[in-house]
């Protein structure tokens, strides 16, 4: 979960209506629904109005004298997220940027490339502050935070004033929202602190299940399936309300996952498709198959051809792409070794010094919005043209380098087959080179790892112990807010169209009693905005047993080092005081047993090698 000590506050502007009778509407052939959702909106938001008060004024009662005054804050709190929960999905895909101000991430969000930021608001900076060490030294930042929040919910119905939808839009809302329940809801993304994930992911199905009524009353073979499956996974979540031994795995693969895949079918059936969410595959089974994420959303999409393909491949272990003859792409990225070279940081072109940082595996790269640790290229194409002519890497100059390529009858023959236009030898293009190297690297996403498999059905798998771990991983450990499924890498959820850059406080040293800061600005120095300081890429966790060592400097030698670290709460949490830490520094209070477990877990990520 993110953090930031910062509280300058987000204020969002609502349009108020003066004319409240027009908000009626005049009902169409393709908003069955429509009429439904906009009376539980209405009522949702009448609710979420009045809990967000009686939280103001319980921030109000924080009293020094009162002792039950915190928890009753607290208790406050939990009220207003679950009443919250009632609107969200319609907030987030109707009036996202009305919904910022309710419920963003306790962070500061950069919005680039405009070089601005959004200071941590709404109920998660309240979460943050309630559950400071020192709660009533915060009280001042918390009623700031509740006034905006109560002020911003009493005017929402304003936000229907001409509002109109359709039924395709209102399903892909409530796809959006199942992706968001699996992917974060039961995490415990957005209140860690308040471990209500669970209750949440309850209300949040609750509200689908009352969408979905229009649909839902006249019993159908298409909708049977889906009325049965919602009743389960809210059964299933109001037996097993306690966040830290739900079973995740099991709700996941028997009844979440199937209502996922029923509601595709029912949304076909009803011709009711809608795709304006470019990252999210709505024809995948579920969250978990192989094809959940569109390639097609992310850079170098257009790569994928077998000749460019075929041509990546062999340009990737190709030495004349440096500047020495030397040294190819696998040289830091061997595939023995799941694309990565075993280094805790990779040896230079001299073969005497060594990068900066640490060679990730790239296996998933191609999952990406940016490239390197610092996220300074925002495509592969763009990274190997950086890699080839970096001095320390392979040293190549770039038209020299196209010159071997011309002049090898081999590869212009395979340049002119995978680039047609680059029928002439004097048309080969840096552009063609790095292109087709993204080929070959945007199909190492296999997939087939032993949790693949057990949530393709073989529930044989995984181990008891990776079963465990997987639910820890999801939950107590609080893993997947950061390593988000299915990729459990920075691609944020529930539309996959950013990727995250947090300080974690790594230190430069592995000993954990004596821990030292580590220079390195991250992202800062390729965007100087403060809050990136220190900040790096979060990479997947997926092969991680098989990518040793870990972190952007290699830091760490083994997985149990780095689940230490984070079990201490990070860098902050062993006493590094960064400012910039976006990590929690609150222990997670993992006991040994449940390490092993989580380690065992990312064992079962290791994919059959490509």
């Amino acid at each position: 979960m993110y953090r930031n000590k910062h509280t300058w506050l987000i204020w969002p502007l609502f349009a108020i209506a003066a004319i409240f009778s027009a908000w009626g509407f005049k009902q169409t052939d393709d908003q069955h629904g429509v009429a439904n959702a906009i009376i539980l909106f209405r009522e949702g938001a009448a609710n979420f109005a009045a809990a967000s008060l009686e939280m103001e004024q319980a921030i109000q009662a924080l009293d020094a004298h009162q002792p039950n005054s915190v928890p009753n804050a607290k208790a406050a709190l939990r009220k207003c997220r679950l009443q919250y929960k009632r609107i969200e999905y319609f907030l987030d895909y109707f009036f996202f940027s009305s919904s910022m101000a309710f419920n963003q991430p306790a962070k500061t969000e950069i919005d680039e490339p405009y070089m601005e930021y959004q200071a941590p608001a709404g109920l998660q900076q309240i979460a943050v502050l309630l559950y400071d060490k020192d709660p009533l030294s915060r009280k001042n930042e918390l009623l700031q935070q509740a006034a905006v929040i109560s002020s911003s919910a009493a005017d929402l119905p304003a936000l229907l004033y001409q509002f109109n939808t359709t039924d395709k839009a209102l399903m892909e809302s409530i796809r959006i929202e199942l992706v968001r329940l699996y992917a974060n809801g039961i995490t415990g993304y957005d209140a860690p602190e308040l471990k209500s994930g669970i209750a949440e992911t309850a209300q949040s199905m609750q509200t689908i299940q009352a969408l979905l009524q229009p649909w839902l009353s006249t019993p159908s073979p298409e909708n049977i399936p889906v009325k049965k499956h919602l009743s389960e996974c809210i059964q299933y979540l109001q037996q097993h309300p306690d966040f830290d031994s739900f079973n995740r795995l099991e709700f996941l693969t028997s009844y979440a996952l199937p209502l996922q895949e029923q509601l595709n079918k029912l949304i076909t059936a009803l011709h009711l498709d809608q795709h304006t969410r470019t990252a999210l595959n709505y024809h995948a089974q579920n969250l978990f198959s192989k094809d959940a994420l569109n390639p097609g959303a992310f850079p170098d999409s257009n790569t994928h051809n077998a000749a460019r393909i075929a041509l990546g491949r062999q340009l990737f272990f190709e030495k004349a792409l440096s500047g020495n003859d030397a040294r190819s792409c696998a040289t830091c990225h061997q595939p023995a070794k799941y694309f990565t070279d075993g280094l805790k940081t990779s040896l230079a072109i001299d073969e005497k010094n060594y990068v900066r940082r640490n060679a990730p595996s790239l296996y998933y790269a191609g999952f990406q919005y940016a490239q390197f640790w610092d996220g300074r290229a925002k495509s592969i194409s763009q990274q190997i043209a950086d890699v080839i002519s970096n001095p320390q890497e392979m040293n190549g100059v770039h038209a020299v380098i196209l010159k071997r390529l011309r002049d090898s009858a081999h590869y212009v023959q395979a340049f002119t087959v995978a680039f047609p236009e680059a029928a002439a030898d004097s048309a080969i293009t840096l552009a063609h080179l790095t292109r087709a190297i993204a080929a070959y690297i945007n199909t190492l996403s296999p997939m087939n790892s032993a949790m693949d498999k057990y949530f393709a059905g073989n529930k044989q798998a995984m181990t008891p112990a990776q079963i465990n771990g997987f639910n820890l991983f999801m939950g107590k450990a609080q893993c997947a807010t950061c390593h988000f499924a299915p990729l459990f890498n920075g691609l944020t959820p529930p539309y996959y169209q950013r990727t995250e850059f947090e300080n974690l406080g790594v230190p430069v040293n592995d000993d954990l009693q004596h821990p030292q800061a580590d220079k390195d600005a991250g992202r800062f120095e390729f965007f100087p905005i403060e809050f990136y300081q220190r900040a790096f890429k979060t990479p997947t966790v997926r092969n991680s047993a098989m990518t040793a060592p870990y972190m952007h400097n290699g830091v760490f030698a083994d997985l149990e080092h780095v689940m230490a670290f984070y079990n201490a709460g990070g860098g902050n949490g062993l006493g590094l005081h960064d400012p910039y830490q976006t990590l929690s520094a609150t222990p997670l209070g993992l006991t040994p047993g449940e390490i092993q477990d989580i380690i065992a877990f990312m064992h079962a990520l290791t994919d059959q090698p490509h």
